[in-house]
């Protein structure tokens, strides 16, 4: 009975740790509501939100190699030592982000990326850039929030982030408020907004996660991370497998070009993707759960995600295979009935990735968690080659099934991904029996 309770805590101790991260990560896309449902109310709305929307897509580009920063403070610090040193390379890859996006956004290779790359419409440049040159301050204020988040979650603290969330939202809609009733609404509105929103946030974690340091000890002896090149060692490989796997979308879309309907093809992939990553944005803190109880409870922990990796698929089915998908999709997102069902046939097929996220997330926990972040440059590798050769023989051989190409390719790619990753995982494992069965035997000779 002792036993039975002991699990019920622990499981109890997992659930209060990870819910409130799943919660903060969905909270993210009401950030995103309220921005665009402010641009819509002004004038020329498409052009204003089209503008906002290619400077972001590059802003996440850069912002996501400064999000790294979270993994890698929650798996490499536990002491003043070594946070200090976490601090002194977060300065380098702000110092590193902030210089980039000047460039791109102060000189004329702004204008050559935005018009070429992204294939914006040359009136709509100026806009772009001016709301880029915001966002470069937003990319400070996003690593400082990741850099004290990270020592958050090492503490448990994880409550914290969804109420930074919160009290972020409360912000962006009482701004966006006075944008609507007094302001005037252009591309820069929506990054004013979205500045405002991160200031507060990072204020929100930077407050909690100063307390949690001043709390650490100096130096803890079982701990190793003592200089920069160590935590470089972890974070470059984050940085390379990123840089990979942001290519997956632009493949996507270049081969959704050449489908039987192209603009059904793209409106579809796109509307399932974004229902999909809403769903799996809550076991998007997998990675964490390892990094914090992995140590001590391997087996639980195992367990606990066995319990929870297949709640994303199970609610994808019920939203695809019951009115309730036509019904949001229709009344919620504004889709024609013919959209409707080319979007409810891309997500049967997302199915398939929803079924393997959680685990990819687990094994990448895994990785950081043993300090082996190389290995995810391979396995995502593996997903892009995959996405693109799927791309490429259905898009060939089946163009006219439009959008389900792309979340067929998605899909594989992250299958061989997660392949990749436990087939590593795997040989590791067993290397790590053989060596540890040959020192019992010299243990049990001596």
């Amino acid at each position: 009975m002792g036993i039975q309770n002991e699990e019920v805590l622990k499981t109890t101790r997992i659930l209060a740790f990870f819910v409130p991260l799943g919660l903060s990560a969905i909270l993210v896309t009401l950030s995103h509501i309220i921005i665009n449902g402010t641009l819509a109310r002004g004038e020329n709305a498409e052009v204003i939100i089209a503008s906002f929307v290619i400077a972001m897509s590059l802003f996440s580009i850069m912002e996501r190699l400064g999000v790294l920063l979270r993994n890698a403070c929650s798996a490499l610090v536990r002491d003043k030592v070594s946070f200090k040193m976490m601090t002194i390379v977060a300065v380098y890859v702000v110092s590193a982000l902030m210089l980039i996006s000047a460039i791109i956004a102060y000189t004329p290779i702004g204008w050559w990326i935005f018009s070429t790359v992204f294939g914006a419409d040359p009136a709509m440049i100026s806009q772009i850039v001016g709301v880029y040159q915001i966002l470069i301050i937003v990319t400070l204020f996003s690593a400082i929030r990741c850099l004290f988040q990270g020592v958050i979650i090492l503490n448990r603290q994880t409550k914290w982030l969804t109420i930074g969330m919160v009290i972020r939202l409360i912000a962006m809609y009482l701004l966006s408020l006075y944008f609507i009733h007094f302001g005037e609404i252009n591309a820069k509105t929506g990054a004013y907004i979205f500045l405002a929103g991160m200031m507060i946030e990072s204020l929100v974690s930077y407050i909690e996660g100063r307390v949690l340091v001043k709390k650490m000890v100096q130096k803890d002896h079982e701990h190793h991370i003592t200089t920069k090149t160590q935590i470089f060692r972890f974070y470059n490989p984050l940085i390379l497998s990123s840089l990979i796997i942001v290519m997956v979308g632009p493949v996507i879309n270049i081969f959704l070009g050449k489908t039987s309907e192209i603009e059904l093809a793209i409106a579809s992939y796109a509307l399932a993707l974004s229902i999909t990553q809403l769903f799996l944005s809550f076991f998007s803190y997998t990675h964490q759960i390892v990094l914090t109880f992995y140590k001590k409870h391997p087996d639980k922990v195992r367990s606990f995600v066995l319990m929870i990796g297949f709640i994303p698929a199970v609610i994808l089915a019920i939203f695809c295979f019951t009115p309730i998908g036509a019904f949001v999709i229709e009344n919620g997102l504004g889709a024609n009935e013919r959209l409707v069902a080319a979007t409810l046939e891309c997500l049967k097929v997302f199915m398939l990735m929803s079924l393997v996220f959680p685990f990819i997330d687990f094994c990448n926990g895994l990785l950081m968690f043993r300090s082996e972040t190389r290995i995810m440059v391979f396995s995502q590798s593996a997903n892009l080659i995959a996405t693109f050769l799927i791309m490429l023989v259905f898009a060939t051989i089946a163009p006219s099934w439009n959008g389900t190409i792309g979340a067929l390719a998605q899909s594989v790619g992250m299958v061989a991904e997660l392949a990749v990753l436990l087939c590593i995982l795997g040989r590791a494992s067993v290397k790590r029996g053989k060596r540890n069965k040959s020192k019992a035997v010299e243990s049990h000779v001596g």
